[in-house]
C-alpha cells in the first residue's frame, strides 16, 4: 500500500548546506520514513521501513561511507 503523502511534513537536516543537494524526510508515518529529493518536491518518493532508516542514519553519523 502507497502512503498518501500529500499532507507530509517534510523537512531537511539542520547540517544540509551542501548547495542543495539533500533530501528529506516525512516524520509521523509510523513504521515507515518516506525519503524525497529537495531539488525535486513534486517527484517520487522512497518509502524505508522506520528500522532501515534508523540504522542508516546511525551508520552514516558513525561514518561507515566515508565523507557524504
Amino acid at each position: 500500500m502507497i502512503p498518501d503523502l500529500s499532507r507530509a511534513a517534510w523537512f531537511k537536516s539542520s547540517y544540509s548546506n551542501n548547495g542543495g543537494e539533500c533530501v528529506e524526510v516525512a516524520p509521523d508515518f509510523p513504521g515507515i520514513v518516506p525519503v524525497r529529493d529537495s531539488k525535486d518536491p513534486e517527484g517520487p518518493a522512497l518509502i524505508f521501513g522506520a528500522e532501515a532508516w534508523a540504522a542508516f542514519t546511525r551508520s552514516v553519523a558513525a561514518g561507515e561511507f566515508g565523507n557524504v
